[in-house]
């Protein structure tokens, strides 16, 4: 098994998803609220790790611009999870990398009174581990 294969294996198992539930109907781009921000799509996720193409996801900004906020996998009729496998396309870029995208000591100066304390939350979920 060449590295590209243990790499999908590796996505594929952390994220849980079976991609060939998938039908390819697109309804969980459709419901997506980073969709104008996206390079690549939810449903293009699910696709291109089921054909095995792991490296252009990887220096995706998508990852980054995804909400995490599951309406893609509230939306897919087949239950495919598209959000778990950008989670997890991301974890392999912070383990590639080996560093973080945001320090707790970075905090402070992003904070903002309209900021919701979810969008903390999320972004350690995001960018640290």
């Amino acid at each position: 098994m060449d590295n590209k294969e243990k790499q999908k294996e590796r996505i594929l198992r952390v994220s849980g998803v079976n991609v060939l539930k998938c039908m390819k109907c697109g309804k969980c781009s459709g419901t997506c609220p980073s969709y104008d921000e996206m390079d690549y799509h939810p449903h293009q996720f699910v696709y291109m790790v089921e054909k095995g193409e792991i490296e252009p996801l990887l220096k995706s900004k998508s990852i980054y611009k995804c909400l995490s906020c599951f309406a893609c996998v509230e939306r897919c009729p087949r239950g495919v999870e598209p959000a778990k496998i950008v989670e997890a396309i991301r974890l392999e870029v912070i383990r590639k990398q080996g560093e973080n995208h945001l320090k707790p000591n970075q905090i402070p100066q992003l904070l903002d009174e309209d900021l919701p304390q979810q969008a903390i939350v999320s972004a350690f979920r995001k960018y640290s581990k």
